[in-house]
């Protein structure tokens, strides 16, 4: 998802590189960052607080593209496939944190 929103985001307006580009590239990023940083991190209680950190990560780059496509810099069948998979990938982190949770 994070390579397909850099692809994407690229074709933005130039007066966007700054703004929205930015904003988007960061909060996309910002989801296997905060995974990979929580799976760094001692114990299941810090895991599961970068998991959701993560969520929200999603959350953010999923209004952004839908910000995005009512702008017009994305198609929408791009924005839905995207927003798709970005709903699909919240998904499966609240997943993840319910089965680290009920190890706890």
């Amino acid at each position: 998802m994070v390579l397909e929103l850099y692809r994407v985001s690229g074709r933005f307006p130039d007066d966007e590189r700054f703004g929205l580009v930015s904003q988007i590239r960061r909060s996309a990023a910002s989801v296997p960052t905060n995974i990979a940083e929580g799976c760094g991190r001692g114990g299941n209680a810090e895991f599961i607080r970068f998991l959701r950190i993560a969520s929200g990560s999603c959350s953010e780059t999923e209004y952004l593209l839908l910000l995005a496509g009512d702008l017009g810099y994305v198609p929408a069948e791009k924005t839905e496939e995207l927003v798709g998979e970005t709903q699909a990938i919240r998904k499966m982190l609240a997943a993840l944190i319910s089965r680290i949770d009920e190890r706890r």
